[in-house]
């Protein structure tokens, strides 16, 4: 049975506090949207206090090329993945070459040769290893790697996959665009990078079953428009409440499979969003306050990291309420399809 062995993360360099964030925006697009008051509040409801960047305050404040900030993307993209992937190796005990398969997750940048290949040189992998770049699924790219990574294993039983998944938000900031998607994304957006490590040897919560979902005709619901200036959000106001409807019929039906129901789900690893989505899960699944906690903690420090958020969710479980004891538990993340990923664990 596949297990996650390791996980590690990685913040870059530049902290900023939430009310900073709130501040920069106040004055940058102030006289530029008649309902700018109003939209200033999603900063103080977004449950965020702290977000992490690659660049400083600074290089906001003015317009950049899509060539500009591409070429940040590969760099930090390739340095961070780097720290969290030989951190996550460290904690197993594992030597790069031991890893026959490298999966590398992210939607924020573009980059041929991709990330991964760069990461087999610095890390210093075998050269006949597997690799496999997804680009495109957004929020919920760390749970589907992770699924991708136990399919491969459940061909290659005796293989050892690194997912590694690097998003670095805040390049995506458009400076001209004065929309409300891109106001609600200064107030969310933050930069980060994970690893896993999984193999069918080891100790770890193993991954019981993988489900795939997509709703059809919701492909405004969320994704990337193309500009010359970079890639601009798409955020549908309507992502709660699609959580409110379908949700529990979702992860209901997925349990089932294993004759449970979400009754015996005791952990739940989900991607936050915001607190919006927070609240519909919550309301969705019939959560009580502590079991939404890891990803209400993990918005509050680190903002919305995109795919990373939930591995960033699992990196802390592993850390302060894993415990070796058969309990359930479900990970799950939204992206744009519009659709979602879920993983069925058991400790």
């Amino acid at each position: 049975m596949t297990r996650i062995i390791s996980t590690a993360v990685a913040s870059p360099l530049h902290k900023v506090s939430q009310k900073r964030a709130q501040e920069f925006a106040s004055l940058h697009f102030a006289g530029k949207n008649n309902k700018l008051d109003k939209l200033l509040a999603v900063f103080d409801n977004a449950g965020i206090e702290s977000r992490y960047f690659c660049v400083p305050e600074e290089w906001f404040m003015s317009e950049k090329s899509f060539s500009d900030k591409n070429r940040i993307y590969i760099e930090w993209a390739t340095r961070l993945g780097a720290e969290a992937a030989s951190e996550c190796l460290q904690r197993a005990a594992v030597a790069a070459d031991e890893v026959d398969h490298i999966i590398f997750i992210s939607t924020t940048g573009l980059a041929t040769p991709s990330i991964d290949a760069r990461l087999i040189n610095i890390l210093k992998m075998r050269d006949d290893i597997r690799r496999t770049p997804v680009w495109g699924l957004g929020c919920m790219g760390g749970v589907a790697g992770l699924a991708y990574a136990r399919n491969y294993i459940k061909a290659f039983p005796d293989s050892k996959v690194l997912v590694v998944a690097v998003e670095l938000c805040g390049l995506t900031f458009l400076f001209k665009d004065r929309s409300i998607s891109n106001i609600v994304a200064t107030a969310l957006f933050g930069d980060g990078a994970a690893a896993v490590l999984l193999s069918n040897y080891g100790n770890g919560p193993e991954i019981l079953d993988v489900q795939s979902k997509i709703w059809p005709n919701s492909l405004d619901v969320m994704g990337w428009n193309f500009m010359d200036e970079g890639l601009q959000v798409v955020f549908s106001k309507s992502i709660p409440s699609i959580v409110d409807r379908y949700a529990n019929e979702s992860l209901s039906g997925f349990v089932s499979r294993h004759s449970l129901s979400l009754g015996d789900i005791k952990n739940y690893l989900i991607h936050p969003g915001g607190t919006k989505v927070v609240e519909a899960y919550r309301n969705a699944l019939g959560l009580n306050g502590t079991k939404m906690q890891l990803a209400e903690a993990i918005l509050r420090e680190f903002g919305n990291m995109s795919s990373v958020t939930v591995l960033y969710i699992l990196d802390r479980f592993l850390k302060t309420a894993y415990s070796p004891n058969g309990d359930y538990g479900i990970m799950t993340a939204l992206g744009p399809g519009f659709s979602s990923e879920s993983l069925l664990l058991r400790n």
